[in-house]
Order: C-alpha cells, then sequence, then structure tokens
C-alpha cells in the first residue's frame, strides 16, 4: 500500500479543514482500496488517462466531486455504485478525499542503489507520474492560462479549495472534460453552463494543455 504520505503538509492542510479527531486516514486508506481498481493504489489513474489522476487533488474539490457523484449532479455511470450514501457516508467523504489529497507523486525516475530487486524497481517506478509534452505554443498558453485560468486554479496549475489542480493531471483527461464543459454537459463556472473555456478557440486551449505539461516541476 501507498507510503509516500507527506504528513506535514497534509496536517497543516487539514488543520485549516476540519478538527483533527474528524478525519480517519486509516479509514480513508482502506475505502481507497475500492478506488485503486481504477485510479491505482496511489491514485494517479490509469490507462493513459480513462481515470484521472486523484493523487494530491485539492482536498474540497475531491470532496465536492464525490458528493455530486453521489447526488448524481455530475453524471458519471461508473462511479454511482460506489458513491450512494449506503456506500460512501459524508465520514466516508471525508476520510478518502484527506487521504488522497495527503499524497505526493513524484515525478522523475527514482535513483536505484543498486540493491533493489526487479520487483520492488518496477513498484518504485509506478510511484512516478510524468505526463507526455503535449504539442502546442508554450508562449501562447502560458498567457492564455495566467490571464484566463489562474486566478482558480493557481499560477501553477496546483488548484485552490474548490478549483482543482491540473498540472500534473492526464491531457487526454483535461481535454475530455473540457469537451464536456463545452457541450454543456458539465457547469465550468458558477454562474451556469458557460464560462471562459467557450470563449476560447481549440487552439488556444490546446496551447494550455501543452503548457500546464511544462511545468511539472520534479520532486528533488
Amino acid at each position: 500500500m501507498l507510503k509516500n504520505l507527506r504528513f506535514p503538509l497534509l496536517l497543516a492542510a487539514l488543520a485549516l479543514s476540519y478538527p483533527a479527531a474528524a478525519v480517519d486516514l486509516e479509514k480513508g486508506k482502506e475505502i481507497n482500496g475500492t478506488c485503486a481498481a481504477c485510479h491505482s493504489d496511489n491514485g494517479q489513474g490509469g490507462k493513459k488517462g480513462e481515470y484521472p489522476r486523484i493523487a494530491g487533488q485539492q482536498l474540497k474539490y475531491i470532496e465536492s466531486q464525490l458528493r455530486s457523484f453521489r447526488s448524481r449532479t455530475r453524471v458519471n455511470i461508473p462511479m454511482f455504485p460506489y458513491t450512494q450514501e449506503r456506500e460512501l457516508s459524508d465520514e466516508d467523504i471525508k476520510d478518502i478525499s484527506a487521504y488522497l489529497a495527503g499524497i505526493e507523486l513524484d515525478t522523475k525516475m527514482p535513483t536505484y542503489k543498486g540493491t533493489e530487486d526487479a520487483l520492488t524497481k518496477l513498484l518504485m517506478a509506478e510511484k512516478v507520474m510524468i505526463i507526455p509534452r503535449a504539442e502546442g505554443d508554450l508562449a501562447n498558453g502560458e498567457k492564455l492560462y495566467q490571464k484566463q485560468c489562474a486566478a482558480c486554479h493557481g499560477k501553477t496549475g496546483r488548484g485552490r479549495g474548490m478549483f482543482p489542480m491540473l498540472v500534473g493531471q492526464y491531457t487526454n483527461y483535461l481535454q475530455r472534460q473540457v469537451d464536456l464543459y463545452l457541450k454543456g454537459d458539465r457547469p465550468h463556472d458558477e454562474e451556469g453552463v458557460g464560462g471562459v473555456l467557450n470563449a476560447l478557440k481549440q487552439q488556444e486551449i490546446q496551447d494550455i494543455l501543452a503548457y500546464l505539461t511544462s511545468i511539472q516541476e520534479p520532486k528533488e
């Protein structure tokens, strides 16, 4: 199971959100056993973005999406069986959200000491999250992102509060969500189904996605 939680950062985040006794990380880890079937043991998703990365995602965002799946205000058929109230209570949502938000994934391959066996090396490599660079105009993507997206998602794409982290997410997953926003199948802004994305051209969106793949920060 996952061992790379960064507890100082996690506890600081939790202190701003709930009393310490309100969150049970061990219960969250247990619940993650169900999530892992699609999102992997360490929450990095899978199948090149068919299942999104949820590790390190903003705490409040994870909570809000799980509640939206449960209430069916966000339509996602595969998530329904796992989020109905009989399966995932409010307390469970807090626990799994806190557990996932506390996971940090490395963004560069590990340095092997030479004593690891093949399985150990494989497990170490599987905990690395490297998003391939997407094609696009990086300079234009940065300009557009900082003007149109940074106010909600943060200057470095790591999200804040109810707004999700974008950097480190699978590009094809982000594109799929963009398409849903543009079709009105998923609300983008609080004002309604329309929003910033509707004012952007397809190439501009591609440039933003390309920029996001260029700003992952390797862990030292």
